[in-house]
């Protein structure tokens, strides 16, 4: 089966109705893949969506995005972990969140699906980039 971990920017992307980031949440709730998030990212999606469009409507999305079939992780100690030896190794590249969402994807050997042209420069390789 395929793993896909979504990136913050994707939620943004497909609560503005775009089709490329459907895709890979529709597949979720198709069963066709296991799609993952790590809580930070989720974070990282609310704040972003409610300097936008304000705190209420950030929590109504997430509510939407709790019903989902998305499995949430935590940012337990071996995700931070690794996310941490990340943020050291690149310190410059990458914020901490896109080293969470790379820790996950390497826990749960999933592609990453992001909107950040970082992400897929410094992964190359198990990166899907959507604009």
């Amino acid at each position: 089966m395929k793993r896909y971990v979504l990136d913050a920017g994707v939620l943004a992307l497909f609560f503005a109705g775009r089709e490329e980031a459907r895709e890979y949440v529709e597949a979720a709730y198709r069963g066709g893949a296991k799609v993952y998030m790590c809580e930070v990212n989720v974070a990282e999606f609310l704040y972003n969506y409610a300097r936008v469009f304000g705190w209420g409507a950030a929590l109504v999305r997430h509510a939407l995005l709790r019903s989902s079939p998305i499995v949430f992780v935590e940012a337990d100690e071996e995700l931070t972990v690794k996310a941490a030896e990340l943020k050291l190794k690149h310190y410059r590249e990458l914020s901490l969140a896109d080293y969470y969402l790379i820790a996950l994807a390497d826990s749960v050997r999933g592609v990453i699906v992001t909107t950040d042209s970082r992400v897929k420069r410094m992964r190359g390789r198990g990166v899907v980039l959507l604009s």
